[in-house]
């Protein structure tokens, strides 16, 4: 049996809601955004460093308003979505020089969602050779940084505006 010690996760676990409620809906509500890891709020969305990263600096999109497929929502809401998943790819490859990235969702729970009902676009940074030994033989992803950590690198990239669906 592999054991791969993360106390970072710690707090998080513990601070876990027990109602079951959604996750996206309670840190859109929750405008604590350094201990959230909330980068950016705008009008339709925010982006949130993902607490479960595939990688460092693994961000993710995710719509304002609840919704569980791209198709409800409004031109407005895509339209800053894929705005904002620009914005992320910019400041990712400027801030970790990634070899590439992987943008995408999953919806539903067959699909690989990890939120299921709340859809969100993740941009995954990547670089060649990063599916080493670790993960293909041993099921093990080593990240070299914390998502605390990668919330500083990111951040001051997020506080410069970028005009459409900045929260003014």
């Amino acid at each position: 049996m592999d054991r791969m010690f993360t106390p970072w996760r710690l707090p998080y676990l513990q601070s876990m809601r027990k109602d079951m409620s959604c996750l996206f809906c309670a840190v859109r509500d929750d405008l604590q955004d350094e201990k959230n890891l909330v980068l950016q709020r705008g009008r339709e969305c925010f982006v949130i460093i993902n607490l479960y990263p595939y990688s460092s600096g693994h961000l993710m999109v995710v719509p304002n308003r609840h919704l569980g497929h791209l198709a409800e929502a409004d031109v407005k809401e895509r339209a800053e979505l894929m705005e904002t998943v620009a914005r992320c790819e910019t400041a990712l490859r400027t801030t970790y020089k990634p070899d590439g990235m992987n943008v995408g969702m999953n919806l539903g729970r067959a699909a690989g969602a990890g939120v299921v009902g709340h859809l969100h676009i993740h941009l995954v940074p990547r670089w060649e050779g990063d599916n080493n030994f670790a993960s293909v033989i041993g099921e093990t992803r080593i990240v070299p940084e914390t998502p605390p950590q990668s919330f500083q690198r990111l951040q001051p990239l997020f506080a410069q505006p970028s005009g459409a669906g900045d929260t003014p």
